[in-house]
């Protein structure tokens, strides 16, 4: 049940923090499909970036979940308006912070089981960006 509540809750981080959770500014701007580019600053809630921002007093674990979260925010690629390759890329995105939250985790935590699961996404994550990633290659936009 732990390692369930440990799971959901980095799910629920990712998803709070994620440019899609945020409502749009202008939705006919955000509607039109990019063009892969990566997606701006300016498209998140200023209270989001202030959120992941290194804060005085933050523990070195803080500041590793912090970057990594705004790592993602920033190198999220734009909507190209192909349901799967979105998917795909974004997916991706995401799997690559949770690989950068668990090295937090595996270097700061203290908690064995937290420990073990964080190797787990680890290696769950990368066999996952590994399909992911061929999937890519082999269906081009």
């Amino acid at each position: 049940m732990k390692r369930l509540s440990l799971v959901l809750a980095a799910c629920a981080v990712a998803a709070a923090c994620s440019p899609q959770s945020q409502p749009a500014a202008d939705s006919t701007a955000d509607a039109v499909p990019g063009d892969g580019a990566t997606m701006a600053h300016d498209k998140m809630s200023t209270d989001k970036m202030a959120m992941m921002a290194p804060a005085e007093g933050d523990s070195e674990a803080t500041r590793g979940y912090k970057a990594a979260m705004m790592g993602m925010m920033q190198d999220m690629p734009a909507y190209e308006g192909n349901a799967d390759i979105d998917f795909m890329k974004q997916m991706r995105g995401h799997h690559q912070a949770a690989i950068a939250m668990a090295q937090v985790e595996l270097a700061q935590g203290q908690n064995a089981e937290a420990k073990a699961l964080a190797q787990e996404i680890i290696t769950a994550q990368e066999r996952e960006i590994g399909v992911i990633d061929a999937w890519l290659a082999a269906n081009p936009a």
